[in-house]
């Protein structure tokens, strides 16, 4: 009986297989860390964490630590919402409608000066004070003054901006309330120059008005018109002379006037006595003037400004 030869061991002669058995089997050195402070081990605490410290964190125990810091933050906000909503309640239960505040008395409204505490000076304490008072006003009694002559404030003053005549502002403010409501110091006054004839009443009241820097119209009529024919351009006309310069009208006839054309003069002096002296002019008297007093000055009209 024939007995085979023993066959020799299978082998591969590819290089991979070759590799394959050279390669030594890989071992696992991966460190893990200790959990528990290594009571488990029989490890004390502080030995644990110190080798805590060297050994890397796995991807698990990373996550893991994340979620707790999450759950820390959220336990940390929750707490702090709490205690604002609790502190909120507290102050609208304290100031609900149903509760009335305590109002202090005046006694505790007072003021208290502060004193200047020199520890370090600073620049202003070197500085003038711009305004010297021995005494300080605390209450707001007193008066309106102007300038320093410390003079009441006169209102009558205010009417001077409203005329453009200066003399008839000066008249205005010596007025005062006697000045008709609404009245326009500004008016027309009718003048386009001297229409009237020489000598004549209406020419010389005309040109002593004019020396006097009061207005005075141009066509104004006959004497005994003026009184009218002044209302109509707004001029301030009654029955009482109030300055020098105002224009006194005559009806006609009246006080020896003419019966027809009347007469006008002008107030040069108001008397004592309430009588008036006027000067005043004719056709007869070539331009030359005269003077009379009048005692029933209320029987007349007399244009003001």
């Amino acid at each position: 009986m024939r007995h085979a030869a023993p066959k020799a061991a299978r082998t591969s002669n590819t290089p991979f297989a070759m590799m394959r058995a050279a390669r030594p089997t890989r071992l696992s050195h991966a460190a893990h860390r200790i959990e528990g402070n290594g009571a488990v081990l029989g490890l004390e605490p502080a030995v644990a964490a110190k080798l805590n410290e060297i050994a890397p964190q796995t991807r698990r125990a990373m996550r893991e630590a994340a979620r707790a810091a999450e759950r820390r933050n959220i336990l940390l906000g929750s707490a702090s919402l709490a205690a604002l909503v609790g502190t909120a309640a507290t102050t609208i239960s304290l100031t609900g409608p149903e509760r009335v505040m305590p109002v202090a008395s005046e006694a505790e409204f007072t003021t208290t000066q502060v004193q200047n505490v020199k520890a370090a000076a600073s620049r202003s304490d070197t500085r003038e004070a711009l305004v010297s008072n021995e005494t300080q006003q605390s209450t707001n009694e007193g008066t309106w003054s102007l300038g320093e002559g410390n003079a009441n404030l006169d209102v009558k003053q205010m009417s001077r901006s409203l005329a453009n005549n200066e003399n008839v502002a000066k008249l205005m403010d010596v007025d005062g309330d006697a000045l008709p409501a609404g009245f326009n110091p500004n008016h027309d006054t009718g003048d386009t120059g001297n229409a009237y004839e020489y000598s004549q009443c209406t020419w010389w009241v005309y040109v002593r008005r004019h020396q006097l820097g009061l207005p005075a119209g141009s066509y104004m009529g006959n004497g005994c018109q003026w009184a009218s024919s002044a209302r109509a351009l707004g001029y301030w006309v009654d029955n009482t002379p109030r300055h020098v310069g105002d224009i006194m009208v005559f009806r006609a006839g009246q006080e020896g006037s003419d019966s027809t054309y009347g007469h006008v003069a002008i107030v040069e002096k108001i008397n004592a006595d309430g009588s008036v002296t006027t000067s005043e002019c004719g056709s007869v008297m070539q331009g030359k003037t005269y003077s009379k007093t009048y005692h029933n000055v209320s029987d007349f009209e007399y244009i003001h400004y």
